[in-house]
Formats: C-alpha cells, sequence, structure tokens
C-alpha cells in the first residue's frame, strides 16, 4: 500500500521530484518504488524521459480505481480516530474560492469551536476538478458543475446575483449605461477563471438575454476578486461579482449599482460528494450544516444537476 500511495503522489504531481517533496522521500527513492511496483504487476504505469513522466493506459486506469479505494481507507481510519464520543480525525474539503470570501469562513468558525478535536484542511480550487479524485472527502461548488450522480447538501445562500457595480466618480465622469449592450463604450473591469475563461457576463431582464462580449481594459484572475472591488472603487470601471462581495461597499457609498434590473440570479453553492459513505467527519459537517441552515433533506438524496 506505500508504493501504491507513491505511485498516486507521482501520477496527480506529474513527476518524481514533486511525489518526493510531498511525501517528505528523496526522489531515487519515489523512482525505486515505482519501479518495484511495475516489476511486481508486470506492466509500466509511467513513460519516462529527460523531460516528462506521463502515466501509461494501464497507469491511468489505476489511478482512476485506487483513488475511491484510498479515499475511503483513508475514511476508515478517520472513523477509527472518532470511535470515541468527540468528533476526531480530519476533514478535507476541495472548494471554490468563491466560498472562501463571505461563506464557508463563518461557517467553519462555529463547526471548530463545537468540535475542538477536528482538524480541517481547506484545497482552494476554481478547476473543475472531482474532489475525492484529489484525495479529499467532499468539495464545495455551484450547482451547473455538480456531477448528476453526486449527493449534495445546500451551503449557504440558496440564490445569488452576478451584479454590476461602480464608483460614483466614474458614473459621475462617464454616466450610467441604460442597457448592457452599453457596457461596451465603458471600461469594464474582468474576472477569469483559473482554466483561462472569462467569467460569463449574462444579463436578463423582462425574457430578454444579453451577453456581453467585452474583454475590458482590466482583466485580473478570480483570485484577485478583492483587488478588483478595490480598483472599480477608485474609479477604475465597472466591474461584476457576486452581489454580496459587493454590499459592503454599496452600504458604503463607494460603489453604486449598475443596471441592478438585469441582474442576473443563480443557485447558490453545495456541499457534494460522491457517495454515502462518509466519514465521521463529513457526517459532523453535513449534520450541523443541515442544523444551521435548516437543511432537512431526510436521507441525503443524490441531487441531480441542471
Amino acid at each position: 500500500m506505500d508504493d501504491v500511495a507513491v505511485f498516486m503522489a507521482v501520477y496527480h504531481g506529474g513527476g518524481f521530484r514533486t511525489a518526493a517533496k510531498t511525501l517528505g522521500l528523496a526522489p531515487s527513492t519515489v523512482s525505486e518504488k515505482i519501479s518495484a511496483l511495475e516489476r511486481s504487476l508486470g506492466v509500466p504505469l509511467f513513460i519516462r524521459t529527460t523531460r516528462s513522466v506521463t502515466p501509461t493506459d494501464a497507469g491511468r486506469m489505476m489511478a482512476d480505481r485506487m483513488a475511491p479505494l484510498l479515499g475511503e481507507m483513508r475514511t476508515i481510519l478517520n472513523d477509527v480516530a472518532s470511535a470515541q464520543r468527540d468528533v476526531r480525525g480530519l476533514l478535507k474539503l476541495n472548494v471554490t474560492g468563491a466560498v472562501m470570501v463571505d461563506i464557508l469562513p463563518p461557517l467553519l468558525t462555529q463547526f471548530l469551536a463545537r468540535h475542538p478535536l477536528l482538524k480541517v484542511e481547506i484545497m482552494v480550487d476554481d478547476r473543475l476538478v472531482e474532489a475525492t479524485a484529489e484525495g479529499c472527502d467532499a468539495g464545495i461548488r455551484y450547482g451547473e458543475h455538480l456531477a448528476q450522480d453526486c449527493i449534495a447538501v445546500p451551503i449557504g445562500p440558496r440564490k445569488q446575483r452576478l451584479a454590476l457595480a461602480a464608483a460614483p466618480v466614474y458614473l459621475a465622469a462617464r454616466g450610467q449605461p441604460t442597457h448592457p449592450d452599453g457596457l461596451a463604450e465603458h471600461d469594464c473591469l474582468r474576472l477569469r477563471y483559473s482554466s483561462g475563461a472569462l467569467i460569463p457576463w449574462a444579463f436578463s431582464c423582462n425574457g430578454e438575454t444579453v451577453n456581453v462580449s467585452t474583454t475590458g481594459r482590466l482583466t485580473m484572475g478570480v483570485n484577485g476578486a478583492a483587488a478588483a472591488i478595490e480598483l472599480a472603487k477608485q474609479g477604475m470601471g465597472i466591474i461584476a461579482t457576486f452581489e454580496n462581495w459587493l454590499q459592503p461597499a454599496f452600504t458604503s457609498g463607494e460603489l453604486a449599482p449598475v443596471l441592478a434590473s438585469w441582474w442576473s440570479e443563480f443557485e447558490g453553492p453545495w456541499l457534494y460528494f460522491p457517495s454515502r459513505f462518509m466519514s465521521t467527519p463529513l457526517r459532523a459537517f453535513v449534520d450541523f450544516l443541515r442544523e444551521v441552515q435548516g437543511n432537512d433533506a431526510p436521507d441525503l438524496p443524490a441531487r441531480e444537476s441542471p
């Protein structure tokens, strides 16, 4: 099993050196373990060159099938560690950065206060990865990115909106647009996903939907959303992002709403996991969410994605 764990580290890390750093081993030790595993199986798991380490078809098949098994083993070990009265062990979550601003942190504060022997590890990742394949117990994503057969529990507000905003000084100088088509004539602050795709600007009103394709004068990665909001406050242009992120600036008057009747509404985030076999820490977190947010799904039914 040690060799399999090393194999998975090489597979996910894309090379021996990265795996060695993750595992705290020498690269030569990692290479020897992979070679021993390949000899015992009688098939090559990686194609090695001086520049890269690429999994073979057999290696990819093994990784795909081993990931859930290793996850279940870790769950069993966590359950053993949590067998006493107090919940203990590790809860590992893979989450989109959008929930780390004002949704997940206050929930974690309450949850950890309730379970002082529990540890939580958060992987913030805006790529559309499978949480358990990354070694996590569960993930947090928005509804449109959930697999059809996953089990999902709502977390945070059930409805959110994509809001447009700009500083009063900017609007005084450039004017307030009256239709989304007019945004092309304005300085726009755009945000880009980690995948490289721009966050869509899609707005609707009275049955009319408009997709704005302007690239904007300034584009930032979604992880820089807080900085982009600050630039909008300084009059750099119009920004579109979560309404709840902008609300403090609306309250203070640093930003003013733009085209408010066109703001599009979408479903809030979900905690998701692929099976009904949950570790004790994950079960405790699900029970906590249902308690504080009134989630009353009786048996955590699988939720179909839209």
